[in-house]
């Protein structure tokens, strides 16, 4: 499968699994974030991980959708007036935006707990046992210990400048807010395929050290790209004074730790022996937007 393949594949399941029912206006804000164009690297990921680790990667879609749809729940309520206050999401009004704060929150509270409905309902092929275990992946990864716990960290982190550690604050951030959905993603889909405990390891290494890389690039971007770069306001970081690897590091000893970072993920990947297209146009399209 190339890229896109699965990308059109993702689409699809995602369009069929949110149907438009009553409370419509609660679906229709649901299926609007979820659907938005975006990459789709976190059930890309899950997809293709499940497929180099041995398994059938049509046994991974419910979980690599339900994922999409955790992630979309994340991008709801981060762009909340509450929260990062984000008009634009992948060049589009943002979800309150265009149906009001009130729902946006509940459509995020809902695609929370409509995504696990996904895995089982749909996930056929698996055993209780293995639904279970991926459940559990899904529980720890987006709750208090996953990626709201990253999130609380990042926005305690624009009120308090005077935080004594800021290097493992900003860590604690990106591995919370932005791995741990990575983690999620090609746990589930290398538990899937049934993965002995230490590739689970090195692949969970793996998803780590790119969900901070990404994050990091994300950072960088907010610096010095446009807004039709990314489809959301850039600069505000800044201009809020958010903990960044920028504020921290400045933007010359980012790319630094960036261009070091997605190298050490080409090497987990040749321990891993993942020969993988996708992977690398992944690393590398971020390596090119960074001109490292």
């Amino acid at each position: 499968m190339k890229m896109n393949d699965y990308i059109n594949l993702i689409n699809d399941y995602l369009n069929e699994y949110i149907q438009i029912e009553e409370p419509s206006e609660l679906f229709k804000s649901m299926k609007y974030t979820v659907t938005l164009p975006g990459k789709r690297l976190r059930p890309v990921m899950c997809l293709e991980t499940c497929s180099l680790s041995g398994g059938n990667f049509e046994d991974a879609i419910p979980c690599a959708c339900a994922i999409e749809m955790l992630h979309a729940q994340t991008l709801i309520h981060d762009d909340l007036p509450c929260m990062d206050n984000d008009d634009f999401r992948r060049g589009k009004p943002s979800n309150h935006k265009v149906f009001g704060a009130a729902v946006a929150t509940l459509s995020g509270d809902a695609l929370l707990t409509y995504a696990p409905q996904i895995i089982t309902k749909y996930s056929k092929t698996l055993s209780p046992s293995k639904i279970i275990m991926v459940l559990n992946e899904y529980f720890n990864y987006a709750g208090a210990r996953g990626v709201i716990a990253g999130q609380v960290l990042d926005i305690e982190s624009e009120k308090n400048n005077d935080i004594n550690d800021k290097k493992n604050t900003l860590k604690y951030i990106y591995i919370h807010k932005t791995s741990d959905l990575f983690k999620l993603a090609m746990r589930t889909g290398a538990i899937i395929a049934n993965v002995d405990d230490e590739k689970l390891n090195k692949i969970t290494d793996f998803a780590q050290n790119f969900g901070i890389a990404f994050q990091m690039a994300d950072d960088i971007l907010d610096e010095i790209s446009t807004f039709e770069e990314m489809g959301k306001t850039t600069g505000k970081d800044k201009e809020e004074g958010k903990l960044t690897c920028v504020s921290l590091y400045g933007l010359d000893e980012s790319k630094n730790k960036l261009s070091c970072l997605l190298n050490k993920c080409h090497g987990i990947m040749n321990e891993l022996n993942f020969k993988s297209e996708i992977f690398e146009q992944i690393l590398d399209k971020i390596q090119k937007r960074m001109d490292i």
